[in-house]
C-alpha cells in the first residue's frame, strides 16, 4: 500500500518571538516492511539555518534556527511511503520468554546485542515490582514469548480505558497504572516498562495510523493522528509489534516514522523560543492511500 502522509503542525503566539531553535523528527525512517518514495519538511518562516541528519537510533532528525521575529511559526511535512503487511509470526513457535531473556545475557550478535539496549530503564519507562507482577500474569513460566506478549497487549486494551483528558505527555507510567486510564502514548510506556521488568527488550515506535471514513464519506483533512505502539524483539523473529490501543499486530495500517526508548527520544518537535508569551498549537495529519488520489 502506498500512502501520501501529511503533517502540519502550526505555533500561534500572543507576542513576537524574537529567535528559536527547533528539532522535528517527522520524516520516516526506512524499515524492512517500508520503503520511502520522497519525503521533504517545510519551515515558515524560512530558517536562517536548517540541517536533516540521522540519531543514534536512526530516526531522521530535522534542526533549524529562526531569527525572524515571528508570531506564527509553521512546520509543514510530507511524505510517500510504499507499506506492506509483515506476516503473522507463528505465535506458540516463538521461543519462552526466560531463553530470551537469558539468551541476551551472553549473545555476541550485533543484531542481539544492539537490541539488548533496549531493556534498561528509560525516563519514561521505569521498572517496578507492580508493573512486573502485571506482566506475569501473561509471561507465565515456559510460555512463549509472543503469545505471551499477545496476551499482555489484550489485558492493557481489556483493563485501561482510552481517555483523552486524564494525561499530558508527562504523565508518568505508575499513575497510568493506577488511574487505569490513558492515550494510545501511555498504553505503550505501559507496556514497554512491563516488558523490561521482565528482563525483555522493548521500544517505541511513533507514526501513524490510517482510518477509513464512513462509507460514501470523503477522507477529512487533518483528522488522522499521530499513534505509538511497543516493538519486542525476538532473536530469529527479529522486532516485532505490538498496538495495545487498539489490540492488534500491526500490519500495514500502521505507518513508522521512528522509534527511540520512550517518548523523549522521538518527540515529533521540541526546542527553545525566546519571547511569544503565550501559545496556540494546532496539529493535522492527514493518511491518504494512493488508490484514493
Amino acid at each position: 500500500m502506498i500512502y501520501n502522509i501529511h503533517h502540519n503542525t502550526i505555533y500561534q503566539y500572543e507576542e513576537n518571538v524574537s529567535n528559536s531553535h527547533h528539532i522535528a523528527r517527522l520524516l520516516p525512517q526506512t524499515y524492512p516492511s517500508q520503503q520511502i518514495l520522497s519525503s521533504s519538511i517545510h519551515v515558515s518562516p524560512q530558517p536562517d539555518v536548517i540541517s536533516t541528519h540521522t540519531d543514534y537510533f536512526g530516526n531522521q532528525t530535522t534542526y533549524f534556527s529562526l531569527s525572524t521575529p515571528h508570531k506564527v511559526l509553521k512546520i509543514d511535512s510530507r511524505s510517500t511511503l510504499d507499506v506492506t503487511a509483515q506476516a503473522n509470526p507463528t505465535l506458540d513457535l516463538s521461543p519462552s520468554w526466560e531463553s530470551v531473556r537469558d539468551s541476551l545475557l551472553t549473545s555476541r550478535k550485533p543484531e542481539d546485542i544492539a537490541a539488548a539496549e533496549f531493556t534498561f530503564t528509560s525516563p519514561l519507562c521505569p521498572m517496578d515490582p507492580q508493573l512486573l507482577a502485571f506482566a506475569k500474569k501473561s509471561f507465565l513460566p515456559g510460555k512463549p514469548i509472543l503469545e505471551a506478549c499477545t496476551d499482555l497487549t489484550a489485558r492493557i486494551f481489556k483493563e485501561f480505558t482510552f481517555d483523552t483528558i486524564v494525561s499530558t505527555v508527562s504523565t508518568p507510567v505508575l499513575e497510568t497504572f493506577a488511574k487505569r486510564a490513558g492515550v494510545c502514548q501511555d498504553f505503550a510506556h505501559l507496556q514497554i516498562a512491563c516488558l523490561r521488568s521482565l528482563g525483555l527488550p522493548a521500544r517505541y515506535v511513533s507514526g501513524y495510523l490510517r482510518t477509513d471514513p464512513p462509507p460514501g464519506q470523503p477522507r477529512l483533512i487533518g483528522a488522522d493522528a499521530s499513534h505509538a505502539w511497543v516493538s519486542l524483539y525476538v532473536p530469529v523473529f527479529g522486532w516485532v509489534d505490538f498496538d495495545a490501543t487498539n489490540n492488534v499486530i500491526p500490519t500495514e495500517n500502521h505507518i513508522r516514522f521512528a522509534h527511540g526508548r520512550d517518548y523523549h527520544d522521538i518527540c515529533p518537535i521540541r526546542g527553545t523560543v525566546y519571547g511569544g508569551d503565550r501559545q496556540i498549537l494546532k496539529i493535522g495529519v492527514t493518511v491518504t492511500p494512493l488508490e484514493e488520489i
